[in-house]
């Protein structure tokens, strides 16, 4: 890897502008990615939010599912959000029937568990390796149901009937929030993948 990482942005459908802008805040090299041969130009990739089902569909359009699962089963490390943690868990509940993941995070996912787009929200949370909460925000998010023992969890909903659901977690190279934390202009949470790529 250089010294300066290359971290591409899948881009596909969802917050791909924001996401680049917010890694372009950190001094990371960054791209969009469409194509297996920019994929194989990344150190790390963040997949975005959008629609899991729709992204699956994408992926294998532009021929990028298959090189996505072999770059991370090989280590490469990635940060899902919302539909991008559902895209790279190993287990859904409440998907589609044969909904297809990336995989590689040893967690079972709740799709859509917050509810519909009208029950999005937002709320600050403590995130591990913060110092101070981070303003979060949910759209038609997912949810962690169970972790294996080897995640580690990053974040939790405090207070409401969510309280005490797991929204962050890490497992080796891999990332993923039920949050989008390229809205709203604090660059922190990918400062933390920035440095998992870094690691790498």
């Amino acid at each position: 890897m250089s010294a300066t990482p290359t971290i591409g942005v899948l881009a596909l459908q969802g917050d791909v502008r924001e996401h680049l802008q917010t890694l372009d805040t950190l001094g990371v090299a960054t791209l969009s990615v469409r194509r297996p041969e920019e994929l194989a130009r990344c150190d790390g990739l963040v997949l975005p939010g959008g629609e899991s089902t729709t992204i699956i569909r994408l992926a294998r359009i532009f021929d990028l599912l298959e090189p996505l699962r072999d770059r991370v089963a090989a280590g490469m490390p990635a940060f899902g959000t919302c539909a991008g943690m559902i895209l790279l868990a190993d287990r859904i509940e409440g998907g589609v029937e044969g909904q297809e993941t990336v995989g590689g995070l040893d967690v079972t996912v709740r799709r859509n568990a917050f509810g519909r787009q009208v029950d999005s929200f937002e709320e600050d949370l403590h995130v591990a390796g913060l110092d101070d909460p981070v303003h979060a925000v949910f759209i038609r998010a997912p949810w962690v149901e169970e972790v294996g023992p080897g995640v580690e969890v990053l974040a939790r909903v405090e207070g409401g009937p969510a309280d005490g659901r797991i929204v962050g977690v890490r497992e080796g190279h891999l990332m993923a929030t039920s949050f989008h934390p390229e809205v709203g202009g604090d660059a922190r949470v990918h400062g933390l993948f920035v440095d998992l790529v870094g690691r790498g």
